[in-house]
């Protein structure tokens, strides 16, 4: 049987921890009630999910009672941004972003377009950054929101979220990030970084897919939120539907071990990207996408001119599992939008690789990856 290729494409998912996977086991069988319910098997749940829920809020310094859980990233972006305009419309229209957001926040913004209401897409520096002088001059005294990602799913820029934040506050705007790719990986702190809304999920730092949260401020301000999944009023009647308790601890495990050991694993990995970064430097006309420092500890996005990039990773496939960018837009025939936003042709655009590096990377694998790219991409300047 062939050798599995080497897996870097943790933006994309990653595999769940084994320890996760103990976690939530008696769940599926032994604790199986319904938290909603009123007697001992829903208890037992019901004491998981509000432990649970308490280890997730304790990462980013919220409530336990200010975590809605959702079914991932997707659904909280769209329930804070949705959400929100419900909410808020009176107050104004005007809703602010980046144009380097994950579509599951361009999208809704575009459904709200449709609407009535005005958004702006904030360009971005060459590194990625957002410039947030620009983003001072776009506030309106119509603007309610200001979306910004904490950091990119495809070039691993972490926006600075305590200026954002601290703006925001100074002019009475809420502020909503999009933390899906930076939970466990660098530290998170709503209340420092005066963040109102964060929307979390668990199947980036080795828990299961399906389930989500997203952080709803109650004090100073009390954010309101429209519903956008009505029957029920579970999560303080902002999502309805009955709780998953296996899903849900697992989250909290995966969050728990994720943060524990962040510090150690941020070094680990910082060493691994610069040792794959010294074997694409070896090449010629190569470009690195986003802020070489300020970026994921994870996450290298690097364009090569000269060659084509669908065969590139056809011919790469055996032997590593990676992007080119968003797991999310991986059908579509259009060039990122996150590397066009950065200034980038289209040759280079289509041209790139998202290397996603993870828990279960080792420098063996930088070694046989980064000597199997350069190889390959001289192969195909040749040609």
């Amino acid at each position: 049987m062939a050798e599995s290729p080497i897996y870097l494409d943790c933006h994309s998912t990653t595999p769940v921890d084994r320890r996760v996977v103990d976690a939530m086991l008696p769940f599926f069988t032994e604790y199986f009630g319904n938290p909603s319910s009123l007697h001992a098997y829903g208890w037992q749940a019901d004491a998981a999910v509000k432990k649970s829920r308490a280890t997730i809020a304790n990462a980013i310094n919220a409530q336990a009672e200010e975590i809605v859980f959702t079914s991932g990233a997707t659904e909280a972006n769209n329930l804070a941004i949705k959400g929100v305009a419900e909410a808020y419309f009176s107050h104004g229209k005007h809703i602010i972003t980046a144009k380097t957001e994950h579509s599951a926040v361009l999208d809704p913004c575009r459904y709200l377009e449709s609407l009535g209401f005005d958004v702006t897409y904030l360009p971005v520096n060459p590194d990625g950054l957002v410039d947030l002088s620009l983003l001072k001059n776009s506030i309106r005294p119509e603007t309610i929101l200001i979306s910004v990602m904490a950091a990119n799913n495809e070039i691993g820029v972490l926006q600075p979220l305590k200026e954002i934040g601290t703006l925001c506050q100074e002019h009475d705007i809420l502020f909503h990030t999009d933390a899906a790719q930076a939970i466990g990986k660098v530290p998170l702190d709503v209340q420092a970084q005066h963040i109102h809304l964060m929307s979390l999920t668990a199947h980036k730092v080795y828990g299961p897919k399906g389930i989500g949260a997203l952080y709803v401020r109650r004090r100073q301000p009390r954010v309101n939120l429209a519903a956008q999944l009505h029957g029920g009023g579970h999560e303080r009647g902002m999502r309805s539907g009955t709780l998953y308790p296996p899903q849900i601890v697992g989250f909290a495990k995966a969050i728990e071990l994720s943060t524990a050991d962040m510090v150690g694993e941020s070094e680990r990995l910082i060493g691994l990207r610069s040792q794959l970064l010294s074997h694409l430097n070896q090449l010629p006309d190569i470009y690195l996408n986003g802020h070489l420092h300020q970026r994921l500890p994870g996450n290298l996005n690097v364009s090569f001119s000269g060659v084509d990039g669908q065969r590139l990773l056809l011919e790469l496939q055996p032997i590593v599992a990676l992007s080119s960018g968003s797991a999310c837009s991986s059908m579509s025939t259009a060039p990122s939008h996150v590397l066009k936003a950065l200034g980038r042709s289209d040759q280079l655009a289509y041209a790139s690789l998202r290397f996603g590096l993870g828990r279960f990377t080792t420098e063996q694998h930088i070694e046989q990856v980064g000597s199997a790219v350069v190889k390959t991409i001289n192969t195909l300047r040749t040609l």
